[in-house]
């Protein structure tokens, strides 16, 4: 039987694994298409992948149960999987109070914490540091953030952002929190709790299943 759900995604690219975890925790079953960046044959910025995602990005999501329809954005995904996909509320909460909640922090993710991350390692790393003063800049920004998170998980004090459970507003923060050693950030010493909730969702089953371990650190 086929899988319900084709999933564009990259080896490295943190964005798509975020969804892979998603749709293993829930239990669902789907089918990976690594694309490669650039318009290269199986490239990202091509008109045949344009097609599914017109921005030219991983990841695109096709559910085959639902007439094909297609989403893109990290983020739009994995709220489309929990509203549909998990009506025990495993990781995403029913009441619209607790929601806002995951939603305060799952937005924060995407808004702040991994698109200051990705231009911490695009100046830092693959421009060599040519920029000096980007490079810090994002990097400062980066600890800033960690420092944000770090304080939410000392006033909650359960080990998770909200609630006192793991949602999508922890996951996804997981494989960015993994790519800061590219920064040079030794999250287990200069961030112990942050250190201890990314080892609690690596060792969650659907987590476990869904990542590709020898990609990171």
């Amino acid at each position: 039987m086929a899988p319900q759900f084709t999933l564009f995604s990259h080896p490295v690219g943190p964005n798509g694994w975020k969804v892979a975890q998603v749709l293993c925790e829930l239990g669902l079953e789907y089918e990976t298409v690594m694309k490669e960046f650039g318009d290269g044959e199986n490239g990202m910025k091509t008109p045949e992948y344009e097609k599914y995602n017109p921005n030219g990005r991983i990841p695109a999501l096709i559910d085959h149960s639902a007439n094909d329809l297609c989403i893109w954005e990290s983020g739009a995904i994995i709220m489309y999987l929990v509203k549909k996909y998990d009506p025990e509320h495993k990781l995403y909460p029913a009441s619209i109070e607790e929601q806002a909640l995951v939603d305060t922090w799952f937005y924060f993710q995407m808004s702040g914490f991994g698109p200051y991350t990705g231009q911490a390692v695009w100046f830092k790393v693959l421009q060599g540091n040519k920029n000096v003063e980007a490079a810090d800049r994002y990097v400062a920004e980066v600890h800033r953030m960690c420092k944000v998170v770090s304080g939410q998980l000392e006033r909650e004090g359960s080990g998770w952002l909200v609630l006192g459970k793991c949602t999508i507003a922890d996951l996804s923060f997981l494989q960015w929190v993994r790519f800061l050693y590219r920064l040079s950030i030794d999250i287990e010493k200069e961030y112990p709790l942050m250190y201890k909730w990314k080892e609690a969702m690596l060792a969650m089953e659907g987590v476990k299943k869904s990542t590709v371990g020898e990609v990171w650190a």
